[in-house]
């Protein structure tokens, strides 16, 4: 799997919201100057974003976007989920693809399960807080 800047990005616009919004929206075209990307490129991340409830949009003088919850209640999967086309390991693990025939008889096929639930897993556990901070959860 390899993480897209729609991926990255997303994680970005979420960190920088949450750390110049509070309580106000924070416009598109501050968000885009001090992460250094396009202000129509991060519309798109944004909008999916939105559609995925992770934020809100305000329209005016003080339109911009907010968090919907706090950076803690945030996990990481959810965003990339949200940002990406597919974060599936191997193509026959993506969501809304025809099932591979040999699937049920792929040797390998375990493993790939295996190891995107892992990786799953890991994501959730990390937070945007922990994102922001840079304290990473280590299991045991």
């Amino acid at each position: 799997m390899k993480i897209s800047t729609k991926g990255r990005y997303a994680l970005r616009i979420l960190a920088d919201i949450a750390e110049h919004g509070g309580d106000k929206n924070v416009p598109i075209r501050e968000i885009a100057a001090r992460q250094g990307f396009s202000d129509k490129y991060l519309e798109g991340i944004v909008s999916r974003l939105s559609s995925a409830g992770l934020v809100q949009s305000g329209r005016g003088k003080y339109g911009g976007y907010r968090l919907v919850k706090s950076p803690a209640e945030y996990n990481v999967y959810e965003i990339l989920y949200a940002a990406e086309d597919s974060i599936a390991l191997v193509s026959c693990l993506e969501d809304d693809v025809e099932p591979c025939p040999m699937f049920n008889d792929c040797l390998t096929a375990p493993l790939w399960k295996h190891l995107q639930d892992e990786f799953r897993h890991v994501m959730e556990r990390v937070s945007l807080q922990d994102v922001m901070e840079q304290t990473f959860p280590h299991e045991g």
